[in-house]
């Protein structure tokens, strides 16, 4: 496979209107935990032509994007044919502009249907998720170069680990119980909303997902690689005692890591790097430069969790989101160079990379911090939806024009 470089995005954060989805459900039920609706997004269901070419535009030749089961399967077992060609034409664009699709099944968001069911709780989950995911298969697999079937799964107990607001904890569970009362149900559960005690029981469901649906994609075409992404998060101890990092990396990434064994490939997230010694996470330096999650700016993130989960399954790797949560993109431009460089130290040592896949192509809507948080190349006016380049779009595209030159490899 050429090595893929791009940038990645879901629909839900970018599509708007996504009216059939359990997280839209959540961000209108009172009380919520979401800072702000979705609503219109990016305007990107009518205007993915657009992003599409801003992708080529940078000299890139990958474009991740999502499906939204919740446009596909608006309810159970009937399938929206429209939604199946307007997907469908999105990978046949990428491909006549010279973009590898890589096409992720389910980016957190589900049908509305499926969380009155109780979601991955639901006994029959994982079969109803390999029904989708085998009608969008048979639509495209056949152009496709990557098949992401979950993204993330692991994230909310990851988010124990991290220094959240503890109003966050009480505002989930309150917002949760709230859509159950609006919908009638006695559990109303999402994919990247959780209560602490149904996690476990929670990725059980996910697990079998995935490989129901990994099998159901293979089905149409064996030879496609298939896998799902992690968070992960680059961690390291201070000192001699790894009790806590080990402990973290049972409890938020040794199940997938077993999963991702069977796979073609394991996607690797990353975000932040934090050091743990024998008390806790040791605060960032006084006066180092910080992301909006608060975490100090380590490049070299990105190429610790990279060797991490190589070593720890023996896959190849697909850096499938990376980037930087700031309003200052100075910041972004100038750590962009940096993480690649360490990144391609780690494949020199030995690690397989299959492609690197920025995260993201637009300031879109960023979950439960609705649009205060910024991770794009290029800005989105809220009102217009006009695409703005940032200085970090070209930093980008020159440094991926200088990995593709013939004097270098990628």
């Amino acid at each position: 496979m050429t090595f893929l470089w791009g940038v990645s995005g879901s629909g839900h954060q970018t599509e708007g209107d996504n009216t059939g989805s359990d997280t839209w459900y959540l961000e209108h039920v009172d009380p919520t935990v979401f800072a702000e609706p979705s609503g219109k997004a990016c305007d990107s269901w009518n205007r993915w032509r657009d992003d599409v070419a801003l992708a080529a535009g940078m000299g890139l030749n990958a474009y991740r994007f999502s499906v939204e089961w919740a446009r596909v399967e608006p309810e159970p077992g009937a399938f929206d044919e429209t939604a199946l060609d307007h997907y469908e034409a999105i990978v046949d664009h990428c491909l006549e502009r010279g973009l590898a699709p890589v096409v992720t099944f389910n980016h957190f968001t589900s049908p509305h249907w499926f969380a009155e069911r109780g979601g991955w709780l639901d006994p029959d989950a994982p079969e109803v998720f390999a029904r989708y995911c085998d009608r969008v298969a048979a639509r495209f697999a056949d152009r496709i170069a990557v098949a992401v079937t979950l993204n993330e799964p692991n994230l909310a107990r990851l988010l124990t680990w991290l220094d959240l607001p503890p109003h966050i904890r009480d505002r989930e569970r309150a917002t949760l119980e709230a859509a159950g009362r609006a919908a009638g149900v006695p559990r109303y559960r999402v994919g990247n909303v959780m209560l602490p005690e149904e996690m476990d029981a929670i990725a059980d469901g996910m697990t079998a997902g995935h490989r129901a649906a990994r099998a159901a994609i293979k089905t149409h075409r064996p030879d496609l690689p298939v896998g799902f992404s992690l968070a992960i998060v680059d961690d390291l101890v201070a000192g001699d005692d790894a009790t806590l990092r080990d402990r973290k990396r049972s409890e938020v990434y040794a199940r997938w890591l077993d999963l991702a064994r069977e796979d073609d490939f394991v996607g690797v997230q990353n975000y932040e790097r934090l050091t743990y010694d024998a008390l806790g996470a040791v605060p960032p330096p006084a006066g180092a430069p910080r992301n909006q999650m608060g975490s100090a700016i380590e490049p070299g993130s990105l190429a610790g969790a990279v060797r991490y989960a190589y070593q720890s399954t023996g896959r190849p790797i697909l850096v499938t989101e990376h980037g930087m949560a700031t309003p200052d993109d100075t910041l972004r431009a100038a750590f962009l160079e940096p993480a690649l460089d360490a990144l391609h130290r780690a494949m020199a040592d030995g690690v397989p990379v299959l492609g690197y896949l920025h995260w993201t192509l637009l300031d879109n809507f960023e979950w439960i911090f609705g649009y205060a948080f910024q991770y794009g190349l290029h800005e989105v006016d809220r009102t217009t939806f006009e695409r703005t380049p940032k200085p970090s779009a070209k930093a980008y595209a020159d440094l991926v024009a200088a990995y593709l030159a013939p004097s270098r490899t990628g």
